[in-house]
């Protein structure tokens, strides 16, 4: 007989959500395990005494590991997959009939908490982490990466000279397009501004030689161009792909089992040693907040800095960076003297050192001349120093600190650890972006990015803790009474070893005298 099923909605269920959930399910297996009842004393703050009750922080927080978990970047997606999910809604602890909250409400409690409180869930699960024993602390891997910001390149807006944009603001109106958003200045020094117009004009140049007539074509840059959507967003160029509008991830994972240590943004337009220092001092506090001690720091080239090698030596960390290539650690043809801090030039005449410089952007350089008088006469002066009066050389401050990491980097050691570093942190980029929803920042602003990059890394370490099973070693030793030997079977023990190592000794001996004759 045929049958069909018959749908009849009821107005009252009984319903146990805890017993459709299986026990090895990952979410009922996460809510046993993570404690998050420390957030409602840090969020009192936040709240008056009166007024309509607030979204649980709590769910709020366990609803943006679920987004993350589950690699979704919209709230409103969020809220319409935890509703149709059982296990979710047993996490969030949720019934069937009960109303989620409204998405408008996580991006509202998203702003409403500083970047402080996502810190401090982050060190709750790191604390985690370390207790499990996943965590050693004295050899961290670091690198970054370009994620995509909430905003586009054709937004982009001209930024104004200083002196337009202090003007009065009924002069500003009449001088500044109708409907404009507020400018911002332009900040960048002069030398740079006139180093990126020459640079444009090459680009141009280039443009005309190759027939390129394309009119929607521009050259923007950070230093004349903004996002008036997302004004913390900035332009940077990845080898091998489109200019886009981005921010820094900056990430450090300890090497033992891969757990994350430290996640930071910040603006894209600068360059990766200048975010070193600042990792180095986050890592080292939370490290030392669970008792480890950081004694290794894996980098690659884009951290190559004479300051930051300076810094990681007078910390007693060892930092294995490679040297970038435009480094050399000889002079050809002029030999170094380091007892008396001097040069030589082929003609042997000295380029003792003469002072400390700075470059436009700050880099500190040791300069070394040679006396004019000697340079006059001599006759390579035509290819040595065509321009100037006498040879002058100009390298840098941290000269022995570069020399030391160049060895430690063409060791055998340093190619190792160049693979380790490799094995490590990037393939967790890798899954941050793939998984974990980092492909793109879908909030403003440098404190929002922040955020959602702490939110990423704590489900990715905790969806390591849940995986992770503590190796247990088993011992099979047993321990034995003593057995009460009889006398007559001591004795006759006694005299079979004495007489079994008696004839061993004379057999050595035997053989002993055989060989000498």
């Amino acid at each position: 007989m045929l049958g069909r099923k018959t749908f009849k909605d009821e107005k009252e269920l009984h319903f146990s959500l805890s017993a459709h959930v299986p026990e090895h399910n990952f979410y009922r297996r996460l809510k046993q395990q993570l404690d998050l009842t420390f957030l409602y004393e840090l969020t009192r703050g936040y709240y008056g005494r009166c007024g309509q009750h607030s979204i649980d922080p709590v769910v709020f927080f366990k609803l943006c590991l679920v987004g993350y978990l589950e690699n979704i970047t919209s709230d409103r997606r969020l809220i319409e997959h935890c509703s149709l999910r059982l296990d979710l809604l047993y996490f969030l602890d949720y019934q069937l009939d009960e109303p989620l909250p409204w998405h408008s409400t996580l991006s509202r409690t998203r702003q409403l908490y500083p970047e402080a409180l996502f810190e401090s869930l982050f060190d709750r699960v790191f604390s985690l982490c370390v207790e499990k024993g996943m965590v050693t602390g004295d050899m961290q891997a670091i690198d970054s990466a370009p994620i995509k910001a909430n905003a586009s390149m054709e937004s982009l807006l001209l930024k104004q000279p200083k002196e337009l944009v202090q003007l009065p603001e009924a002069d500003k109106q009449r001088t500044l397009q109708k409907n404009s958003k507020p400018a911002q200045p332009i900040t960048a020094p002069d030398h740079q501004l006139r180093k990126l117009e020459k640079h444009q004009e090459n680009l141009r140049g280039t443009f005309t030689s190759l027939g390129s007539t394309h009119e929607k074509a521009q050259l923007v840059s950070n230093k004349t161009h903004y996002s008036p959507h997302d004004p913390d967003a900035r332009i940077s160029i990845k080898p091998g792909k489109a200019r886009k509008l981005n921010y820094h991830c900056s990430l450090a994972v300890d090497t033992a089992k891969g757990v994350i240590s430290h996640v930071q943004a910040d603006f894209a337009d600068g360059r990766d040693s200048q975010c070193l220092p600042s990792l180095v001092r986050q890592v080292q506090s939370r490290l030392k907040a669970n008792g480890l001690l950081l004694q290794d720091l894996l980098a690659d080239t884009g951290y190559s800095n004479g300051s930051n090698y300076y810094l990681l030596e007078q910390q007693g960390i060892t930092g294995w960076i490679p040297v970038f290539g435009m480094y050399k650690p000889e002079i050809a043809g002029f030999p170094y003297d380091q007892e008396k801090d001097q040069y030589s030039c082929p003609m042997g005449k000295p380029l003792p050192f003469k002072g400390f410089d700075h470059t436009p952007d700050g880099r500190l350089l040791k300069n070394y001349w040679a006396a004019p008088s000697g340079c006059r006469q001599c006759p390579n002066k035509i290819t040595c120093a065509p321009r100037t009066r006498s040879k002058k050389i100009a390298r840098t401050a941290y000269d022995e600190q570069y020399l030391r990491a160049y060895a430690r980097q063409h060791s055998r050691q340093g190619k190792q650890m160049k693979k380790l570093r490799q094995s490590t942190v990037e393939p967790v980029f890798g899954s941050l972006v793939q998984h974990y929803g980092l492909r793109r920042i879908n909030v403003l602003g440098k404190s929002g990015a922040h955020k959602v990059m702490l939110l990423a890394a704590v489900a990715f370490n905790l969806k390591k803790y849940m995986k992770f099973k503590p190796k247990v070693t088993v011992s099979m030793v047993m321990v034995l009474e003593k057995e009460q030997h009889q006398p007559f079977t001591a004795v006759f023990l006694a005299l079979f070893y004495h007489h079994f190592f008696s004839w061993k000794i004379k057999a050595k001996i035997a053989d002993q005298q055989h060989v000498n004759r």
